[in-house]
């Protein structure tokens, strides 16, 4: 899965190239717009430290609810309200960028941090948290655990398995550590992953200094994680319940009219309020026009009330619009360590 994401930002940084090239030759003459050979005093500048994406983007039905990609940084803590989560960064690192929108697979790069440049010799490292969304993943895994497994035994030839995936405990919450290497590079990947409101939330530490990886892995233990995250529902959160939307609890349903023919993936995931009503859309990746129907369509569905011990409770689900993306096959576990 970070395989095939990073090689698509790679395509996407030659495509951006590309237009910037193309965009600055015309038949009036070259290089109106801004650059080494501008005429223009006043040249237009793109924004820094952003990936740009033209079409198909996330968005929500509100700005309340909280959303996986809607962490952030502040006095040197990473904040996630969706997942319940609090990460006290050491204190000489700072945030790098900001990720690129969800994929239309569901894979999330939350944020990405590294030492700060100072006047002393730094360590050299990076710590990249991201999501991989269970209900949309193309990769044959359920749970952590699976894509930890999957992972291991899918590793291009030049690298190593260091630790194959063993689930231990940090911030009173079960994780599962695998770690893997490049001789030739002499890098080493370090990742811890849990399972929280049906994502694989990851933590994954590049570096070729094992020792100060191992001291941020300790550090770990200081963080917190809500334990209503956990995808069976609490006072605060929904319950996740995967494909609740395309089973029997759908009572009533209306089609989306699109009015255009694209053949991109649209995953959306969806709170169904106590009632059986759509409380809130969340659109991984999709066309201005696509969100506008999908959203006037979903609004007038109705759920059977999911209820547990009798009481009514609020469910998130996910629904798949449009071309859902090939799914990569592979072999499954069980999920149960032998």
């Amino acid at each position: 899965m970070r395989k095939v994401f990073f090689r698509s930002i790679a395509i996407l940084g030659l495509t951006l190239s590309l237009f910037a090239s193309a965009s600055g030759v015309g038949a009036q003459g070259a290089g109106q717009n801004g650059g080494d050979f501008s005429t223009n005093s006043e040249p237009k500048k793109l924004p820094t430290e952003v990936i740009l994406v033209k079409g198909a983007w996330s968005s929500a039905s509100d700005s309340l609810t909280p959303v996986p990609e809607g962490g952030g940084v502040s006095n040197n803590v990473y904040t996630n309200p969706y997942f319940g989560l609090r990460y006290l960064l050491s204190s000489d690192w700072i945030q790098s960028y900001n990720g690129p929108p969800p994929s239309d697979t569901g894979y999330y790069v939350l944020a990405q941090f590294r030492p700060a440049e100072t006047s002393k010799p730094s360590p050299q490292g990076s710590l990249l948290i991201a999501a991989q969304d269970l209900f949309f993943a193309v990769t044959p895994t359920a749970s952590a655990l699976e894509l930890a497994r999957y992972s291991s035994e899918n590793l291009p030839a030049d690298y190593r398995v260091e630790l194959p995936p063993t689930t231990i405990q940090f911030a009173n919450h079960s994780f599962v550590r695998f770690d893997y290497g490049s001789p030739v590079a002499d890098l080493h990947w370090h990742i811890l992953s849990t399972e929280l409101r049906c994502h694989v939330l990851e933590f994954i530490f590049t570096s070729r200094d094992t020792k100060l990886v191992e001291r941020l892995i300790r550090d770990m233990n200081t963080m917190l994680l809500s334990a209503s995250a956990g995808g069976t529902g609490g006072s605060d959160v929904p319950v996740c319940i995967k494909d609740y939307a395309n089973s029997d609890a759908l009572l009533e349903r209306e089609d989306p009219i699109l009015t255009e023919r694209r053949f991109n993936s649209v995953p959306v995931r969806i709170i169904i309020d106590k009632e059986g009503k759509v409380k809130h859309i969340h659109f991984l990746s999709a066309f201005p026009d696509q969100a506008r129907a999908i959203s006037d369509a979903l609004w007038r569905s109705r759920f059977r009330p999911y209820l547990r011990d009798g009481q009514p409770m609020e469910v998130e689900t996910g629904i798949m619009f449009g071309r859902a993306p090939r799914p990569i096959k592979g072999a499954v576990h069980s999920g149960v360590d032998e």
